[in-house]
């Protein structure tokens, strides 16, 4: 496939991840209750995996089971998924949900910013090692309700426990109008826990496989 084929369908897919995860998140903001809120927010999840989109958090749990050209599309993804959940935040944000939507997302930026780094970065760790386990089981679960299930489980347990996903957090960060240098620094950090609680699993995995 030619450079800018592959780049285009790369930032195309990666795009509607952002937007399907802000989907969700955006969904979860305006619930009243947080238990609905974590359930309806796998929504997001569901189009990533349905349709095949390009999440950041998703790909890179595979990372090592990849070429180099699969390592290098992962800039492209996060990007992408950035571009995806900008444009959905600020188009939301000139709707009559506007208001309502800010003034929640804000709440919950507070609590991700006044955060430790370290904080962030373990609860990022822990957020990836949810994600893993609802793609992976969706991969590879042979039932169908199964593999629903695992799509649900990872996400809710991920959302009720304030774990922090990078893609989610650039929703957030842009309908809560929170964006500066500080969280910008807290998404990268967050972006580094995410991709080590994604290998962590796999990595661990293979290390069992070898010594059988």
């Amino acid at each position: 496939m030619k450079n800018g084929s592959w780049i285009g369908k790369t930032l195309i897919l990666g795009i509607l991840a952002g937007i399907s995860i802000s989907l969700g998140g955006t969904v979860f903001l305006l619930c009243a209750d947080k238990t609905v809120g974590a359930l309806l927010f796998s929504v997001g999840l569901f189009c990533v995996c349905v349709f095949g989109f390009n999440l950041f958090t998703g790909k890179v749990c595979y990372v090592f089971d990849n070429d180099k050209q699969y390592a290098l599309a992962l800039p492209v993804i996060w990007i992408s998924n950035l571009i995806g959940a900008v444009c959905t935040g600020l188009l939301e944000s000139v709707t009559r949900m506007g208001p309502q939507l800010a003034d929640k997302a804000a709440a919950v930026c507070q609590g991700k910013l006044d955060q430790t780094p370290l904080s962030a970065f373990v609860l990022a760790v822990f957020c990836n090692i949810m994600i893993y386990i609802a793609v992976e089981g969706y991969k590879n679960i042979p039932h169908e309700f199964g593999k629903y299930l695992a799509i649900l489980f990872g996400v809710i347990v991920f959302i009720l426990c304030g774990f922090e996903h990078c893609v989610a957090n650039m929703y957030y960060f842009t309908v809560g109008g929170v964006w500066g240098w500080k969280a910008i620094g807290y998404l990268m950090l967050m972006t580094l826990g995410n991709a080590a609680g994604g290998v962590l699993i796999p990595l661990l995995r293979k290390a069992a496989r070898s010594r059988q």
